[in-house]
């Protein structure tokens, strides 16, 4: 008996992998500091006032003053400055405790992950959205040009402008931006290997994909994400020269397919003849026999090659083929 979740609306992901790339080592001018926690070191610069203050607020400064092993990004003044103008707010006392907790979590990374340890990939954060009380927020690192956070500050990330300011319980890199709590948009868009699925779902014929993904109406979101092979792949089975090619209703059908609305699907709640009712209205199979994958409605195979990249507003699992549904 085939056992049943429900809708959705969008899509986004890639592949989960280890903690990110090397920053480059310019800045290995901060060596350790033994009894110096990262609570102290934040304390003693005066250009991080504002997250000392922020910290003090959140009740969090006992946690990076105490024992473990933390990265934290560290957002400057004129970070926070430019955070507290873009959310209306004037000092950093307005902000609700309950959200800069969160947004200060979504800093700390647990283990010590200096420059030359950081790759390309997701790690996850201590924050936590609204969309799952257990899944903490993931990050996407990517060290192609330094060390970039959730896309940079124009998607809500940041980049890391002083790394490796190492302390007795972790390590402090510096950042140019606080780091907001990404949606299933921002994490496609930060992603470069979802690049032309964000560019499907803004493509001007299409409805606000971007905007819908980036809410909470109808929200927590579960995006099965296919990443560019996939759409490379897509094209060539339809033998069609471009995504400019692929029909309106047709490319809107089958984005909508991607997306289970209402509900936060972990892949530990992912089971073997799962029928999943989609945001477009038609249904698919989850298969977990022999590795997990997906039949569409006509009878093609997804591989999941990827799982629970947690949004504040959702879940991505990333695919590697383009679902279909009957149309």
């Amino acid at each position: 008996m085939k056992r049943k979740i429900f809708k959705t609306a969008g899509l986004f992901m890639l592949m989960v992998l280890p903690l990110f790339t090397s920053c480059s080592d310019d800045d290995n001018n901060n060596t350790n500091q033994d009894g110096n926690t990262i609570a102290d070191i934040a304390s003693a610069n005066q250009n991080l006032s504002i997250l000392v203050q922020a910290l003090d607020r959140a009740n969090l400064v006992a946690t990076l003053d105490g024992q473990g092993s933390y990265t934290v990004f560290a957002p400057t003044n004129q970070a926070f400055e430019n955070f507290l103008d873009d959310k209306g707010f004037a000092s950093i006392n307005e902000v609700p405790v309950a959200t800069l907790k969160e947004i200060l979590l979504n800093h700390v990374v647990s283990g010590t992950a200096i420059s030359s340890s950081l790759e390309t990939g997701y790690v996850k954060t201590l924050g936590k959205g609204s969309a799952s009380a257990t899944n903490t927020l993931s990050m996407f690192v990517n060290t192609s040009n330094g060390v970039v956070l959730n896309g940079g500050a124009t998607n809500g990330g940041a980049t890391v402008t002083t790394p490796d300011i190492m302390a007795s319980n972790g390590v402090v890199h510096v950042v140019n931006s606080v780091i907001d709590l990404p949606t299933v948009t921002s994490h496609a868009i930060a992603n470069p290997d979802f690049s032309v699925l964000v560019q499907a779902l803004t493509r001007n014929d299409q409805p606000d994909f971007a905007g819908i993904l980036s809410g909470t109406q109808s929200s927590p979101f579960t995006v099965f994400a296919p990443n560019n092979a996939a759409f490379t792949s897509l094209l060539t089975e339809l033998n069609l020269p471009g995504l400019a090619s692929i029909p309106q209703a047709t490319l809107e059908n089958t984005l909508k397919y991607h997306v289970v609305t209402g509900q936060n699907v972990l892949s530990t709640s992912l089971m073997d003849n799962m029928e999943v009712g989609t945001f477009q209205g038609g249904d698919f199979t989850v298969n977990l026999e022999g590795g997990a994958s997906i039949t569409d409605a006509n009878g093609r195979v997804s591989n999941i090659i990827a799982t629970d990249v947690q949004a504040s507003n959702g879940v991505i699992h990333a695919i590697n083929k383009v679902l279909l549904p009957q149309m």
